[in-house]
């Protein structure tokens, strides 16, 4: 594994890269940074060239200075691409990493070879994320759009892991995912900057999730890079059935459910993340 500082976009990224061949961007999602696609790398290393970034306010590169959303991470990714020398890449995002992909395919859709996506928001989710029943569940977005939520989870290493592996183990359906790194994880988070980094895609993201919550969300143009999508059998976060509409948004889209996981497919289960995605990937040339 060779770690990379990478200037792009007026920031420095650190980027985690392995193998060789064709490339793969693999962009993640919160609470995480690139270490949680360590175990898919190791699986795809003899296959592809990976290259995991931080995404900006994440990990080891710089920080916003205030908040910073889906299209603005995806300019930094052009701009990391082009610092990388990577003409074409085919992109692997989950949940946050998800979200960005669809800025990054809309804006530059030549330099994708194919987007493969597990768990993540999309228009067509609508109001269903904020009914009633869904508030036990999304209650951190609105605690991040607080100052005060960097000072209370930052306090003490103690909070910051309590928060952190909170989400971890409660969006997990095999528990285990995480346990031989969540001492770096906590490690991860408690780097000055990084809780509020985190947020700060939170804070960005508020306006355009309420609109699309309650209805008043722009019609966007669908996206015709090919697609495919595993969508974990057991997210408490985004249910299987909020799959439905993907269909509006990806006009080449290969679906399936994602058995036995919850929200982290890439790390509950890489054996077979790692073949869905080598699959698809080899199957679009």
């Amino acid at each position: 594994m060779d770690h990379l500082n990478v200037q792009a976009n007026g920031a420095s990224f650190h980027v985690a890269r392995a193998g060789a061949g064709r490339p793969l961007l693999l962009l993640h999602g919160w609470p995480e940074f690139w270490l949680t696609w360590e175990p898919v790398m190791r699986r795809l290393e003899g296959r592809y060239c990976l290259i995991a970034p931080d995404l900006r306010g994440f990990g080891q590169s710089d920080k916003p200075s205030g908040p910073y959303g889906a299209a603005e991470h995806a300019t930094d990714l052009l701009a990391l691409l082009d610092a990388m020398g990577l003409d074409r890449v085919g992109v692997v995002g989950h949940d946050v990493g998800g979200s960005i992909m669809q800025p990054l395919a809309r804006k530059a859709p030549e330099r994708l070879t194919g987007l493969f996506f597990f768990d993540f928001a999309y228009p067509g989710i609508g109001h269903r994320g904020g009914t009633p029943d869904r508030l036990g569940e999304i209650w951190y977005q609105s605690f991040h759009q607080i100052k005060l939520a960097t000072e209370l989870v930052g306090a003490t290493r103690e909070s910051c892991g309590a928060y952190i592996t909170h989400f971890l183990h409660h969006w997990s359906f095999r528990k285990e995912a995480f346990t031989d790194v969540l001492e770096a994880f906590v490690d991860n988070f408690m780097q000055p900057g990084n809780i509020d980094g985190g947020f700060d895609y939170y804070r960005a993201a508020q306006a355009s999730r309420l609109a699309v919550m309650t209805g008043e969300a722009p019609t966007l143009p669908p996206i015709s890079v090919p697609t495919c999508v595993r969508w974990a059998e057991h997210d408490p976060l985004f249910p299987f059935a909020w799959t439905d509409r993907l269909g509006e948004t990806f006009t080449q889209l290969d679906l399936a459910q994602f058995p036995g996981v919850g929200h982290f497919p890439h790390r509950e289960d890489p054996d077979r993340a790692a073949f869905e995605i080598a699959n698809f990937f080899d199957r679009i040339g």
